[in-house]
């Protein structure tokens, strides 16, 4: 009884508050900042200690009143703070922002200097659109580790110094001259990780990517944006990830990747139509594309992508991709005539993973059947180990002749996956069709989902 009765009483002790101040902040800095503030209520030595937690998320549409989002950022920014600030998101809405003004409000830039001040680390700025202009001093910030802006304009930033940034992401930025974005990249000696999304109303038509630093950079657009370049030049020998999705861009030189990178490729330099008229306006550009990724190990292609690169294997062969070890295709069921074109570049290929679209049953089977199952191309004679059907697979004749190839010409093949379509009526039958295919590989496994 005695002992139950000191067990109660110490359940009932507040053992947090009894932590030092600091390693409490620590604690609140894992928490979201509306959790943190919330704190402040539960005793007086509670209600400031929300101020020194060194990470802060402050939207708009949480303090829809422009007083209460002044106050709010006023005290947590509060000019005689002494901790330290590491990691700030600003989500800025049209909340106090007067229209057709472009600099950031004069209360704003006071938070941001006072994060500066605070040797903050980590920024993350969103504004609505409209070229808004950060202070000049965050693009000398030595303490700056990661800076993500959005809608936010280059133009006017003459130096840049961020000795320390590994991370930078840019959405809808307005660059104005092309050496204001060459400025910002090579200007980050440590960057390692860089995104960019978009670009709205800019002059900018090539934009240089040159960093001997970089490790993955990640390119998005869209077809409604306005302005975006025609051309990107991308000189980074340490690149090991490369992502680019972009339906705009006309041109892309790839000067120098490492030799292990991987590649996840949507690109169709600014074509409408995919076809060989077409592709020939573009000849120069995509074989020199196609160059500079054919010494990756891993690619990525999306059905656009790869009917492109077929296209263009009708006016010129394909490069030898002789380092690649895995390959992800996705396709239109109509263009898998294609597949053994583009395996016939790949000498050395482990892995193959695909993925092909099902619209309509009827079509489907019929384009199936047209795959040319002659050509035995040279990965799957020497190399290939692993094949992944993503697409799920009904038992169709035309979709087991297509495992059956694989499976008859894979000499070293270790396994081949397959998953059964969702609808499919007569599961054990196929099941035991697809284990009792003849295989040339012995060692050979069916995996079946």
């Amino acid at each position: 009884m005695a002992c139950s009765k000191g067990l109660n009483q110490r359940l009932k002790e507040d053992r947090i508050s009894q932590l030092p101040d600091p390693l409490i902040c620590h604690i609140l800095s894992h928490l979201p900042s509306k959790e943190t503030v919330k704190t402040s209520v539960l005793s007086t030595r509670w209600r400031s200690l929300w101020l020194c937690v060194p990470s802060f998320d402050l939207a708009c549409w949480r303090l829809p009143k422009i007083n209460d989002f002044k106050s709010f950022g006023d005290k947590f920014f509060d000019s005689n703070r002494f901790s330290c600030i590491h990691d700030v998101k600003l989500f800025i809405g049209d909340i106090g922002l007067r229209k057709g003004v472009d600099d950031v409000p004069s209360y704003l830039m006071s938070w941001f200097d006072a994060a500066i001040n605070r040797k903050i680390q980590h920024l993350d700025a969103w504004f609505p659109p409209c070229s808004f202009k950060m202070p000049l001093r965050l693009y000398t910030c030595k303490t700056l580790v990661s800076l993500k802006l959005f809608h936010v304009t280059l133009d006017g930033v003459e130096f840049v110094s961020l000795p320390c940034l590994k991370t930078l992401h840019l959405k809808y930025m307005w660059y104005g001259k092309e050496a204001n974005f060459e400025r910002l990249v090579t200007c980050c000696p440590v960057l390692e990780e860089l995104k960019i999304s978009g670009c709205v109303n800019d002059n900018a038509k090539v934009f240089r990517v040159l960093s001997r630093s970089l490790k993955k950079l990640r390119i998005k657009t869209r077809k409604d944006d306005q302005g975006f370049g025609s051309e990107f030049v991308i000189d980074a020998p340490r690149l090991c990830f490369l992502r680019i999705n972009d339906k705009l861009s006309e041109g892309f030189i790839l000067n120098d990747v490492d030799s292990n990178a991987k590649v996840d490729i949507s690109l169709s330099f600014g074509l409408d139509v995919i076809d060989e008229a077409s592709i020939s306006s573009r000849r120069s550009t995509i074989r020199s594309f196609l160059h500079g990724i054919s010494k990756v190990r891993d690619m990525t292609l999306c059905r656009d992508t790869f009917k492109l690169i077929c296209q263009y294997s009708k006016i010129e062969p394909l490069p030898q991709f002789g380092n690649m070890s895995t390959l992800r295709v996705t396709f239109r069921v109509s263009d898998m005539k294609w597949l053994p074109t583009l395996l016939g570049s790949f000498s050395n290929l482990k892995s193959l993973i695909l993925v092909w679209n099902t619209n309509s049953k009827k079509m489907y089977f019929k384009e199936l059947r047209k795959f040319n199952y002659s050509t035995v191309s040279e990965c799957l004679l020497s190399s290939l180990e692993f094949v992944d059907i993503k697409t799920g697979i009904s038992g169709h004749a035309a979709e087991l002749q297509l495992v059956m190839f694989l499976l008859m010409n894979s000499t070293i093949l270790k396994k081949l996956t397959v998953r059964l379509n969702y609808y499919c009526t007569d599961e054990k039958h196929i099941i035991k069709t697809l284990l009792d295919l003849p295989r040339r590989s012995t060692k050979c496994k069916v995996v079946i989902y």
